[in-house]
């Protein structure tokens, strides 16, 4: 009799857990789908502005490596210093922390 009354339990917990499955997936697709239109919207900007940006930024610094993580002045100026390496025979010895021009 014990197993009669905990059926109908088990039959409705399972119920709930179908739609729970159900809801979340529905959440995901609606999320790639509203992903995907974001990202037709953008192709446009990207190919003709982000794109050629980034590859004239790309020839300029040659190696990511190089250089130190960006810093933001007080006056709202951006710089990225070139980081130390050892000086070749020859050149200057040049301040760590002076601006390098690019």
């Amino acid at each position: 009799m014990i197993l009669a009354l905990a059926s109908p339990a088990a039959a409705q917990d399972s119920g709930e857990d179908s739609n729970l499955r159900e809801g979340w997936g529905l959440l995901s697709e609606g999320s790639r789908l509203i992903l995907e239109g974001l990202a037709e919207e953008m192709r446009p900007f990207v190919d003709e502005h982000l794109l050629p940006m980034i590859a004239e930024l790309g020839a300029l610094i040659d190696d990511v490596a190089l250089y130190e993580l960006p810093e933001r002045l007080p006056n709202g100026d951006i710089i990225i210093r070139r980081r130390v390496t050892e000086p070749d025979a020859g050149e200057d010895d040049a301040p760590a922390d002076a601006p390098v021009d690019l």
